[in-house]
């Protein structure tokens, strides 16, 4: 399956090209960067074209990896979508409700594919821990703490503008939401509470009865920062396995061979649109709700 590259910062470069490069199932057609210097420089370390043209992109692959703010992904994937392409999407789908609606429904409509990049949803030792707990037992509850530096020297994504604008919610949230959805169920509904800057804490609600709760900053002090999932109940308490992940291009390069899998069976995958839309819901449920209490 031919592929095309959206994007050309930290993400596309570290995880992005080089997942796509290494996937025996895709070839890697081009790049498409709203920065043609930088398209330019990452289509060379890629050894493929670089497009000036997003349209023309379009129309030499079969489907399309994205790389870019959820604004800029969720009107750009919806063209794709349009044309029958079948998207490989970051998180969050889109940055409103109404655009992740609008993407969720093009694609059903058109009876393409599409899967969602949460990382820990790709990494194989995450992956045997989400076994492991759905077929567990009496699970009462669990919890997700991703508090992180964005501005500690060396961060990758210290310049990323749409991660300062929308904060911890929109970006680790939806890792939290899809992990604690993985190992207790289904979401209902949540409750958020605001914190210090973008700090927020949500009570979470799971159609199995049990209940989960999420700490979420980008901008804790370097020696704040602290990342742990887990859940709890009557089998005692299992932790999310954090030491030695695999590299991210290597988790991506299995979220490459899922799509194609899922566009040759017809069958939708686990973390598709449709349920990157459920996502978006419960983050706008709770930025509504920030906002209220304001």
């Amino acid at each position: 399956m031919r592929f095309g590259l959206v994007g050309t910062g930290p993400w596309a470069r570290m995880t992005h090209g080089p997942g796509l490069r290494a996937a025996k199932d895709a070839e890697l057609a081009g790049v498409w960067g709203r920065d043609a210097a930088r398209t330019a420089a990452l289509a060379a370390d890629l050894e493929v074209p670089a497009y000036a043209d997003y349209a023309e992109l379009l129309e030499s692959v079969d489907a399309v990896a994205f790389a870019v703010p959820p604004k800029v992904q969720a009107s750009m994937a919806l063209e794709a979508a349009a044309i029958g392409k079948h998207l490989l999407l970051d998180k969050p789908v889109a940055d409103s409700l109404d655009d992740a609606r609008a993407l969720a429904d093009e694609v059903a409509n058109e009876g393409i594919a599409s899967v969602v990049f949460f990382t820990h949803r790709f990494e194989a030792p995450s992956r045997k821990f989400f076994r492991d707990v759905q077929a567990g037992t009496g699970w009462r509850g669990g919890w997700s703490r991703m508090l992180a530096a964005l501005d500690e020297p060396g961060n990758p994504f210290t310049d990323s503008p749409w991660r300062r604008e929308r904060g911890a919610l929109w970006d680790v949230g939806p890792h939290a939401l899809s992990n604690l959805t993985a190992m207790l169920g289904p979401i209902t509904d949540l409750t958020a509470v605001g914190g210090e800057g973008d700090l927020v804490h949500l009570v979470v609600r799971h159609e199995s009865g049990a209940t989960s709760t999420a700490s979420l900053s980008l901008f804790v002090p370097p020696a704040g920062s602290s990342f742990e999932t887990g859940v709890w109940g009557e089998s005692g308490t299992a932790i999310l396995p954090q030491d030695d992940p695999p590299p991210p291009e290597e988790s991506f390069e299995l979220a490459v061979h899922e799509l194609v899998a899922a566009a040759e069976s017809g069958e939708s995958h686990p973390v598709d649109v449709a349920f990157g839309t459920r996502v978006v819901e419960l983050l706008a449920s709770a930025e509504e709700q920030l906002n209220a209490a304001r």
